[in-house]
């Protein structure tokens, strides 16, 4: 038994009826790593607070208004919840009022999908027969073996009383790659008004789960099938159903599924995949060959990722790494590149802060999504990665911070001030020096410079 939970056990008491519930047990069953720690009890709050703290345990009273501490010890949160009920919730969030003392069974059948309504006495939880203290009322257990994601009792009532579980269950399908009950899914349309009631923050959070579970295009197209990309993600509808050309094998929204999927399982990147052809629905044109183009979506994708992002508040720093990995995913560097011209790529990649071996996984998952396979591309592509590596390693000028003259040198070596010509010369330098990296050298600046200066001495 974990350390922590057997001090807790021990502090409590075996009256305290203490019992291991929720996704901890649902991940045992699924012989997955188990996450936070839900202990319910039939302990009032009050009395879990001081029994706790008469063992030497930190406590934090996270939700004494819904019977809930939290024993905290070596960063590890062990949140224990009174058996109770729950009264009206009003909301679309929380009850408003709570009802302790309830049996076990009854607080299970408060919970949201039967999968995360099963529990097991915290004392028997290392027993090799700990199966037999199963207490599952609602057929958790035979849910997990069908690989099924249903709602406890009526799910029209189980939406309505919390809209988030509307996106839990996507997200739910997503991290197990399960499907959602018909019953329950079918319940999420009616309740979208409460499930829009949800703070922005937490759907942020359960989006990005649900993106980057292992089977995201389950939860992303329980997304589509309810109305819910449509409250939190409108901007994506019109990818659905909007075909492409002769260089994928799927429509926008079959692509951007696959990229998701093959992308790398961090939020940039997931976030990245479902965005980054957001702008090819409104760039979409057809040219009198039949041939369908989408100049310009990089930009427009960029745009809406921005927008996006900021609505469902996204932090600065995982905006900018999203929008970077967009902007650059439709450059497609080739062996008819000069260095030069790799230079310049490297130069963007810089600016926006974007390194370039997540550039580089990016673009082998966006290339997976376009349905033909990796071969021979992946050899392309990784030997074009090797030379653009290579020149990076030579440490070539990629910035006007770089060049060998500083403005204050070009400032005297003009007998000006400051001003909008100085950054032109910069630029004109750093032009001169990425075509040539040898000639960042002080001497070599100053008769760029000074011919610069000469042929347009009024700028």
């Amino acid at each position: 038994m974990n350390p922590i939970l057997q001090r807790i056990v021990q502090a409590l008491g075996s009256d305290a009826q203490l019992a291991v519930v929720g996704g901890a047990v649902r991940d045992r069953l699924l012989g997955r790593p188990g996450g936070d720690w839900d202990l319910a009890t039939a302990l009032l709050p009050e009395t879990v607070m001081a029994r706790a703290e008469a063992a030497g345990l930190r406590v934090i009273p996270t939700g004494l208004q819904h019977g809930t501490v939290t024993v905290m010890e070596a960063g590890q949160p062990f949140e224990i919840t009174t058996f109770r009920g729950d009264g009206a919730y009003l909301d679309g969030r929380r009850p408003e009022s709570v009802t302790l003392g309830v049996s076990l069974e009854q607080d299970l059948a408060r919970r949201d999908f039967t999968i995360n309504a099963m529990a097991v006495p915290a004392a028997a939880l290392e027993d090799e027969d700990w199966l037999a203290a199963l207490v599952d009322p609602h057929g958790g257990r035979r849910d997990l073996a069908a690989g099924v994601i249903r709602a406890v009792g009526d799910p029209l009532t189980r939406f309505s009383e919390d809209g988030l579980r509307c996106l839990r269950a996507c997200r739910f399908a997503a991290q197990l790659g399960f499907h959602i009950d018909p019953g329950t899914l079918a319940a999420i349309p009616p309740r979208l008004e409460v499930a829009g009631k949800v703070a922005v923050e937490r759907a942020f959070v359960e989006l990005t789960k649900l993106i980057c579970g292992p089977e995201p295009a389950l939860g992303l197209g329980a997304l589509a099938a309810t109305g819910l990309l449509d409250l939190w993600l409108p901007e994506l509808r019109p990818m659905l159903g909007c075909t492409q050309n002769r260089h994928h094998r799927y429509a926008v929204w079959e692509h951007t599924l696959a990229v998701v999927r093959s992308a790398p399982a961090e939020p940039e990147f997931r976030w990245a995949a479902l965005l980054h052809d957001s702008g090819k629905p409104p760039a979409r044109s057809v040219d009198a060959q039949g041939e369908v183009h989408f100049y310009g979506h990089e930009a427009r994708s960029v745009a809406l990722a921005q927008a996006i992002l900021t609505r469902i508040r996204a932090s600065h720093a995982l905006t900018r790494r999203v929008t970077a990995l967009v902007r650059h995913h439709g450059t497609h560097p080739g062996p008819d590149w000069g260095d030069a011209a790799c230079r310049r790529f490297l130069k963007r990649l810089l600016e926006d802060d974007l390194p370039l071996e997540r550039w580089a996984r990016f673009r082998l998952a966006d290339q997976a999504g376009k349905g033909f396979g990796l071969e021979p591309f992946r050899a392309t592509h990784l030997a074009m990665v090797a030379r653009l590596e290579a020149l990076a390693a030579a440490r070539p000028p990629l910035s006007i911070q770089a060049l060998a003259l500083d403005g204050r040198a070009l400032m005297d070596l003009a007998g000006r001030k400051g001003g909008p010509w100085l950054g032109r010369l910069q630029q004109s330098l750093l032009e001169a020096v990425l075509e040539d990296p040898e000639r960042n050298r002080p001497e070599a600046l100053r008769e760029l410079a000074l011919s610069w200066l000469d042929s347009a001495p009024e700028r």
